[in-house]
């Protein structure tokens, strides 16, 4: 009876497909289910973007800290370069002092500090070997530096002229006026002592090797007079100058040897 059943209800179901008569319900079924299988897609869908959207930040994420990272590399390889292109202009600035001067010099790099930050002391890297002695004046692009006061094989010890120990005779540019300059400890401090308060010395005068005592050639820039006080009834003015030689930042510096008497 079953089977009766049902095979005439596939019969009209064939002979309904047949004519047509079907067309229109599965068409509304269809209509109808096709809401329902978007709402079933949606889930998914949003599951994709969110993937997509967590990859693409990551993505952003990695990148960034990419060009961060070649933006450092970057950046340190321009401090580099203009280290470089610093070192030679300081570099040009002492072969342009040297040739300015009489006397043979010899270029050293400033290597060390003294460990005692009461003493102005800086190594540099030529010695005995390079034919470096002590009592050697030593000269920047800009003025007078030190002397040389231990020698090594390899490098050697220079006093500057700011330290509390060291002592040379100057005089005046514009007048010849000879004074003594005593360093006081402090980098950019230098002292003259024992001028008279009559001594014909101005802020701005340019202060330079007498070459007196044999130590250090006659000539070269020492300091500038940044001030002068005299006080009625005191005998001597007290008198302060600023080093031209850049002792605090200075990387090379020249040594200088003076021709001995007879030289051509």
């Amino acid at each position: 009876m079953r089977l009766l059943v049902l095979s005439v209800v596939a019969l009209l179901l064939v002979q309904a497909a047949r004519s047509g008569w079907l067309d229109k319900p599965l068409a509304y079924v269809s209509s109808i289910s096709l809401p329902i299988y978007k709402l079933t897609e949606i889930p998914g869908e949003i599951g994709r973007s969110l993937e997509g959207l967590f990859t693409g930040r990551e993505s952003l994420r990695e990148e960034n800290a990419r060009l961060r990272a070649e933006a450092l590399v970057l950046q340190a390889k321009t401090q580099k370069l203009a280290s470089l292109r610093a070192e030679n202009i300081r570099l040009r600035e002492l072969l342009n002092s040297a040739n300015h001067k009489e006397e043979s010099v010899l270029v050293a790099e400033v290597i060390g500090l003294a460990a005692d930050p009461s003493s102005h002391i800086i190594v540099i890297d030529k010695g005995l070997s390079h034919g470096v002695r002590e009592g050697q004046a030593v000269i920047d692009a800009d003025g007078l530096v030190g002397q040389v006061v231990n020698v090594a094989y390899t490098h050697s010890r220079v006093m500057m002229i700011t330290d509390n120990t060291h002592a040379l005779s100057v005089q005046v540019n514009r007048n010849g006026v000879r004074a003594i300059v005593e360093g006081s400890g402090l980098i950019d401090l230098l002292e003259l002592s024992h001028v008279a308060a009559t001594t014909d010395i101005q802020v701005g005068d340019l202060l330079v090797s007498s070459g007196l005592g044999g130590r250090f050639p006659v000539g070269y820039p020492v300091a500038r007079v940044s001030e002068v006080t005299i006080d009625p009834g005191e005998p001597f003015a007290i008198v302060k100058a600023r080093p031209l030689a850049q002792l605090d930042k200075t990387q090379f510096v020249l040594l200088v040897f003076a021709r001995e008497v007879g030289d051509g």
